[in-house]
């Protein structure tokens, strides 16, 4: 009510600022995978799926390049095309994935649980960082 007294009468551009304000609803990830879906092209499950781009926009997240991750890997070294670039993820359901930003597992740390996770720079890396483009290392594991 108080946005209609704010825009007037107008119709248009009501509508116009409720489009925009869906957009953004952090609940609704649709161009993330759901975690239920992260399977191999033989059927076989997916720990995670690591993605180096994001946007403003939660539908417009996790795209770009795609690192694939399987059940029980350990890669204490980011491969170099993704190394520090990771900006979207998504972790399977049952699995856990752990990751660190500093190559060798050095630096901070933190574990994702199942979920979407669009934006890393909403999560705190430290006392003044984020997670955007800050993971060099990873463990995954699924029950």
């Amino acid at each position: 009510m108080a946005l209609r007294r704010l825009v007037g009468s107008s119709p248009t551009l009501l509508q116009e600022i409720h489009t925009c304000l869906i957009k953004v609803r952090p609940w609704e990830v649709p161009q993330c995978p759901a975690p239920a879906d992260l399977k191999n092209a033989d059927g076989t499950k997916i720990c995670a799926q690591l993605y180096t781009d994001n946007s403003p926009y939660y539908d417009q997240c996790c795209t770009g390049s795609v690192l694939l991750v399987q059940p029980g890997e350990d890669q204490p070294y980011v491969p170099a095309a993704f190394n520090n670039k990771i900006s979207s993820l998504v972790v399977a359901t049952r699995c856990e994935l752990t990751v660190w930003s500093g190559k060798g597992k050095a630096g901070n740390t933190r574990k994702f649980k199942a979920g979407a996770f669009p934006r890393l720079q909403e999560y705190r890396r430290g006392l003044f960082g984020d997670w955007d483009n800050s993971i060099s290392a990873f463990y995954c594991k699924c029950t």
